[in-house]
């Protein structure tokens, strides 16, 4: 072959493996057609039927049959709002959802003819904001996606961490306050029920419902009905100055920071990306969280400080990264390191006898 021939085929660049997202969260189901570069080329969404399981298995096939009539997509990744196992097909348990020990990647493989993969839908927006994101490069991330509830992700040397049964980043659930509300995984007091969008609608909510004269203009922007407080409805509020809702945000961002100060207690994280729902809030949840995680770090004065800093991708995050895990998935070995999702196989040494060392005649 001659060297003119081996340029041209150098010159041939791949075809672009498309893959299709899937995020399931509490309240919606999100999809999109993702690039390798990380890039949306098209977008599907429709309200979570969290009243089955088998309601929303329909609902995901739905959202990807309609993106594959547009595109050649090569695979499939679910992010999905549970306890996924470390063979990233069942959801043993999802708070928000009805799945209880769910093989959704048999259930679904049976009805999509790609390669898919299951994993946490906190799990996969980190990965996203590591590959592409806020948190590209760091030594340590700690990605918490503020929605519903509080997912979490952890990646660590490039690699994303899921814990010896795939469970690793459920820190919503830890206990901030003993004997507090009640959480819908059967807990009390956990961190979610203070630092989440459930928290701040409650609160928004119960405060309305007092007809405290400070709750007037929230009232009036769902017309006088508390229970039609939406999280939205409290962050644009916010965002626009009423000061009610830019306290309640504030009472969030304090509970999210001093959270955030214990999760470093334990992890020491280079950067603290955080994204979901109420994150487009901006700098009035940042705010309050750095100051809260400032003033009760452990060690503070003499360590170092994690960042914190708003996802690259807000809501977008879990779709892009779950496309992004079975896109690699696919071209990688299973028990490659470099991005550390398949569980590593411990492989027995052998020890070979040294075969005594000949003088030399020399």
């Amino acid at each position: 072959m001659g060297t003119a021939t081996r340029r041209s085929i150098a010159r041939i660049s791949p075809v672009p493996l498309l893959s299709i997202g899937v995020d399931i969260g509490g309240t919606k189901v999100a999809a999109g057609v993702v690039d390798e570069a990380g890039e949306i080329l098209d977008h599907w969404q429709e309200p979570t039927p969290s009243h089955s399981p088998k309601a929303v298995e329909d609902a995901i096939v739905r959202a990807v049959e309609h993106l594959r009539k547009r595109y050649r997509v090569e695979a499939v990744g679910i992010g999905a709002a549970g306890w996924v196992d470390n063979d990233q097909a069942v959801v043993r348990f999802s708070p928000h959802l009805a799945w209880r020990s769910e093989p959704l990647k048999a259930r679904l493989s049976g009805r999509i003819d790609l390669p898919l993969i299951v994993d946490n839908d906190a799990n996969a927006a980190a990965w996203a904001e590591y590959r592409y994101g806020a948190g590209r490069g760091s030594s340590v991330m700690v990605c918490l996606t503020l929605g519903t509830g509080i997912g979490g992700g952890l990646v660590i040397g490039g690699k994303l961490f899921r814990g010896a049964y795939g469970m690793a980043g459920e820190w919503g659930h830890m206990i901030s306050v003993p004997n507090g509300h009640w959480c819908e995984c059967g807990n009390r007091g956990c961190w979610e029920q203070y630092a989440s969008g459930n928290a701040l609608v409650r609160d928004a909510r119960a405060l309305a419902r007092t007809n405290s004269p400070t709750a007037y203009r929230l009232l009036e922007i769902v017309g006088g009905d508390p229970n039609n407080i939406s999280g939205p409805d409290v962050t644009a509020a916010a965002i626009s100055g009423e000061p009610t809702s830019m306290e309640l945000l504030t009472d969030v961002g304090t509970w999210l920071g001093q959270g955030i100060a214990n999760l470093s207690a334990a992890l020491d994280p280079e950067v603290v990306v955080i994204g979901g729902g109420v994150s487009a809030a901006g700098d009035l949840l940042l705010q309050p969280a750095q100051r809260a995680f400032s003033r009760t770090l452990t060690g503070r004065g003499f360590r170092e400080e994690a960042r914190l800093v708003l996802a690259h991708f807000g809501n977008d995050a879990g779709l892009i990264g779950a496309a992004d895990l079975a896109r690699h998935a696919m071209i990688e070995p299973p028990d490659s390191a470099q991005f550390g999702f398949w569980p590593r196989r411990r492989r027995k040494r052998r020890l070979r006898k040294r075969r005594p060392r000949r003088e030399s005649a020399f």
